[in-house]
């Protein structure tokens, strides 16, 4: 993916989440978790993005 076409994807993305509005978003979310986790099709690289996605999370709220 050229980043061109990531900043298509991320706007489309975050245009989508406000058009849902706040109280749909993690509905969206989860939905659309399930359809990349099946997607990728492959359990190990889903953890690993599962763990790289929430490590700096993490991080923020142990202070």
């Amino acid at each position: 993916m050229t980043d061109s076409e990531l900043d298509t994807v991320y706007t489309r993305f975050c245009r989508t989440m406000t058009e849902l509005g706040e109280p749909d978003t993690p509905l969206f979310l989860a939905r659309f978790a399930l359809l990349a986790i099946e997607r990728i099709g492959n359990a190990q690289t889903a953890l690993s993005l599962i763990d790289a996605a929430c490590e700096d999370l993490a991080a923020r709220t142990s202070h």
